[in-house]
């Protein structure tokens, strides 16, 4: 396990109720409620927040892959998440597919980005051996 150097920010929540209760963060940024995956409720559920938080974390990476390549990341990329809530047996688990779309981008080119941006990209190494994890180029 890798001990961090330099903490850089850190996200306050608070939640209440779990599946069926509301998120809140300690900035007030974000108020959400929460509802049991497939429901009938108004709120969102842990694994779309999850979806949510990867995507944007992996485009970042994918912007950092690309200045290091000296190329430019297409103004409209964008990183559909399906985070799978799943059960093996008794047992609850977690998979994922992200599919990266490149716009104007060479397919070999959009394939490095998506690679590197797999091993840098933060919610991807806390995955990374945890979850069966899909990176397709759509």
């Amino acid at each position: 396990m890798t001990a961090l150097e330099q903490v850089l920010y850190t996200g306050k929540t608070h939640t209440t109720g779990g599946r069926e209760g509301a998120s809140r963060s300690s900035d007030g940024r974000l108020d959400v409620a929460l509802s049991l995956p497939g429901s009938a409720g108004n709120g969102t559920n842990p694994e779309q927040l999850f979806g949510a938080g990867w995507s944007a974390c992996f485009i970042g990476a994918m912007g950092l892959a690309a200045a290091k390549m000296k190329i430019a990341l297409p103004a409209d990329v964008t990183v559909d998440a399906e985070v799978d809530l799943g059960k093996t047996g008794d047992a609850f688990f977690l998979q994922a597919r992200l599919n990266v779309s490149l716009p104007g981008l060479e397919h070999e080119v959009a394939q490095a980005l998506a690679d590197a941006a797999h091993q840098t990209c933060p919610y991807s190494k806390a995955t990374r051996g945890n979850i069966h994890v899909e990176i397709k180029l759509v």
